[in-house]
């Protein structure tokens, strides 16, 4: 059947209408697009993990890396959102809250206000170069360590790390209260790094670590996530965890099933970092999240 031009419609037909009103329309269960609901506003915030670097489109400011196959833009085409990303690759807590990163890219919590109604980030594993430092310094005692000895890495630097984690806890706990402060409005989700090493084994040379070793960045791994969940838990901000989704699916992994990056990324993105498969699986972790909490 053709459709119906609306051009042959009689003028007391569009009269009455335009008489009737929203009324007519509301009697028939029809919202006029005037009284639509406003798009939620959603400020996106973070590091790499959130900008998902080379895994989609650039986009934003090209210093940052931002991708638009990073998990904060499927998740406001989930939600019909209004995104305002400024999460930035190599971002740290300072970062987020007072310094300016690059020139052009302010304090992210500078795109924070009132209005502002949902807000995501990654945050703590750049600060004191944890994740860089971690990974290279065992890398290079572990590179020539294809006889898999022990734990060369962990008996050179012992509680280094984790001493750093434990360190930053005062930091992460400022962010997680500059954003609140900045955003009182605003749900504010932090998401839990995903888990890159396997907890025991390894893959020496896709990742050159020895098995000793690989646990032992894994743990300490955890060990950041249990931080950052314990602040996020005294400042009233909502912890996602994404580690255990991602068990299997790592730097070890091979093919599809493999969501992180290993030293040579060969599923796109960037080295030791989620590809586009796994920014779309913590977007799918986080929408979880936040249906849960009513927010869908």
């Amino acid at each position: 059947m053709a459709r119906r031009s609306l051009r042959r419609r009689p003028v007391w037909v569009m009269v009455a209408s335009g008489l009737l009103g929203g009324s007519a329309f509301a009697a028939l269960g029809v919202v006029p697009a005037a009284h639509a609901q406003p798009r939620l506003q959603y400020v996106a915030l973070g590091d790499s993990y959130s900008a998902g670097p080379l895994d989609g489109p650039p986009t934003g400011d090209i210093l940052c890396l931002q991708s638009s196959g990073s998990y904060p833009y499927d998740t406001a085409s989930y939600l019909g959102a209004s995104l305002n990303d400024v999460s930035c690759s190599g971002a740290t807590s300072a970062d987020v809250t007072t310094t300016w990163q690059y020139p052009g890219v302010p304090p992210q919590v500078d795109a924070l206000s009132s209005s502002t109604q949902l807000v995501t980030l990654t945050d703590g594993g750049n600060d004191n170069d944890l994740f860089v430092s971690a990974l290279v310094d065992c890398g290079v005692i572990d590179i020539l360590d294809v006889f898999d000895i022990g734990s060369p890495c962990k008996a050179v630097y012992g509680s280094t790390f984790t001493d750093d984690v434990a360190s930053d806890a005062p930091t992460v706990e400022q962010t997680f209260a500059a954003i609140k402060a900045d955003a009182p409005n605003a749900q504010v989700y932090v998401l839990g790094y995903p888990d890159i090493l396997p907890s025991s084994g390894g893959c020496y040379p896709t990742m050159p670590l020895s098995n000793g070793d690989t646990t032992y960045l894994n743990d300490l791994e955890l060990d950041l996530n249990s931080m950052i969940q314990t602040e996020a838990a005294a400042a009233g901000v909502h912890y996602v965890s994404t580690f255990s989704q991602f068990v299997g699916h790592g730097s070890c992994a091979t093919g599809s099933n493999q969501w992180i990056n290993a030293i040579i990324a060969t599923n796109g993105g960037i080295s030791v970092h989620p590809n586009a498969t796994g920014e779309q699986e913590m977007a799918d972790i986080l929408e979880s999240a936040l249906a849960a909490n009513g927010i869908s």
